[in-house]
């Protein structure tokens, strides 16, 4: 069973470390190893119930994501001020 799927009673109590990200990161690992088997051998419909855990996995990954803090550092090669500028709009409209 996913290690996202936590009681009730238990949700929002846990703590959210890299130990516990890296296990939701290899669990993916495994699910599409899954789906994409289940795939080769024709078998389309076992696989949705694996791509539905795959996605919520995600989803929670993503979430993780956006409530913590931007903490990755500038490469060592650009300053902070070059990696803003070089980075693409967020947007994905190209800047016009």
């Amino acid at each position: 069973m996913s290690i996202v799927f936590v009681p009730k009673k238990l949700r929002g109590k846990a703590k959210i470390n890299q130990e516990t990200i890296q296990r939701l990161l290899d669990e993916n690992d495994q699910l599409i190893r899954c789906i994409t088997e289940y795939m080769q051998k024709g078998r389309a419909v076992e696989c949705v119930q694996y791509q539905q855990i795959l996605h919520r996995n995600i989803v929670y990954l993503a979430t993780i994501a956006d409530a913590s803090p931007d903490n990755v550092p500038p490469s060592s090669n650009s300053t902070s001020n070059e990696t803003s500028v070089s980075r693409p709009p967020m947007n994905g409209h190209g800047g016009t």
